[in-house]
């Protein structure tokens, strides 16, 4: 059966535009793009331990499909669960099967009708998906300006108001300042919520994230992880107090409505938080490597192209769909997987090559890629 005439016009629309998208074919091209940043996804140690505790403690004859509220929520939860908040020093921990279905279950449940959200203009989709789906009231303030925050909250004083950002956003690899977001937050007497997608793994001496490397957990009403990027597992979980866990299993519809995960995907996540505890190695070249990246970049001449950032995350902005492609595919071409981002995704003008860097990536490597760089903009 064909499409409807209106689908087929939007398909139509983005070829012209020349932003139709296709699933990528796997390659074997020198990795700058992944979200793996040390290398969990691949780690044959964390393959062989998870299958070792399922065979251990005979797991796979407890398992079955269903909700968490039916079925589904077999034994290896409440273990892994309970690992989890207190490796992050919280009271609870809440997995969902993915990053999108937290934010997703979290912001559609949480903010009220007469609340209000403050959410970061560059927040991901999966927030602002979320925020559409509530009925409180929403509003994006200026990525990371606290001051422009501060005169929305002004606007609201008798109202309950929800403050939304990342530690780490995924299109430009910044941070805000945590600490004035705290102090903001507890003069106002805001409930602070942050997506912490990218830093579990990254930062914190166990790569614990960056709210308990700065030693702010405490400030935060609601924290998210994802087990996607440098763990190299599939799903979420929000940390926060007992109460909040308790609601959210009872208010939020995409944990109440979905397929729990299975015995094995909890036993990978299990093991891969346990597998930070004493993986320090990675984490500490995976720093080497941001340092060195920052170094070459600036040497090289590079750095009033990139977005500054000490994160993982490293974008150069150069407008354009058609350039930024075209630059993306010259680097592929000489064999590294470096990604171009294009517009609508971000703002025209600000179209960008995204570079990911990983524990895995040698020193050599960052400075071919940067090299072609220079001499293919230069």
């Amino acid at each position: 059966m064909e499409l409807p005439e209106n689908l087929n016009r939007k398909i139509e629309s983005c070829k012209q535009a020349k932003l139709f998208r296709k699933l990528p074919v796997f390659n074997n091209l020198i990795d700058f793009s992944s979200n793996d940043y040390i290398g969990f996804s691949k780690s044959e140690t964390l393959y062989k331990h998870t299958h070792a505790y399922l065979l251990e403690n005979e797991i796979f004859q407890n398992g079955a499909t269903g909700s968490r509220l039916t079925t589904g929520n077999h034994l290896l939860y409440p273990i892994a669960e309970s690992f989890i908040a207190q490796f992050h020093e919280a009271e609870a921990a809440l997995i969902f099967n993915s990053g999108y279905n937290a934010n997703l279950g979290f912001f559609s449940a949480v903010p009220q009708e007469n609340d209000v959200v403050l959410h970061d203009e560059l927040c991901h989709a999966s927030i602002k998906d979320g925020i559409a789906m509530s009925k409180a009231k929403s509003f994006p303030f200026i990525h990371n300006d606290f001051e422009d925050l501060e005169n929305h909250i002004l606007k609201f004083p008798n109202s309950t108001i929800y403050i939304v950002t990342e530690t780490v956003f995924s299109m430009d690899g910044d941070s805000p300042n945590l600490e004035e977001l705290a102090q903001l937050s507890e003069k106002y007497n805001c409930y602070l919520v942050i997506d912490e997608a990218h830093t579990v793994g990254v930062f914190g001496e166990k790569g614990e994230g960056l709210t308990q490397h700065l030693q702010l957990h405490h400030k935060f009403f609601a924290r998210i992880v994802t087990f996607g990027k440098a763990l190299g597992c599939q799903g979420a979980a929000i940390l926060g107090s007992v109460e909040l866990k308790d609601y959210l299993i009872n208010f939020s519809r995409s944990l109440i409505y979905t397929t729990a995960l299975p015995p094995h995907a909890i036993a990978s996540i299990f093991m891969a938080y346990q597998q930070l505890e004493i993986e320090k190695e990675a984490i500490e070249k995976l720093r080497e490597n941001i340092i060195f990246f920052n170094q070459q970049k600036n040497l090289l001449g590079l750095k009033p192209m990139f977005v500054h950032s000490k994160s993982p995350i490293h974008s150069a902005i150069v407008p354009g769909n058609e350039n930024v492609k075209e630059l993306s595919e010259q680097l592929q071409s000489k064999g590294f997987d470096v990604q171009s981002i294009l517009s609508p995704i971000v703002p025209e003008g600000q179209e960008r090559l995204r570079f990911c860097i990983h524990s895995y990536n040698s020193q050599e490597e960052i400075n071919q890629v940067l090299e072609l760089v220079r001499d293919f903009v230069f």
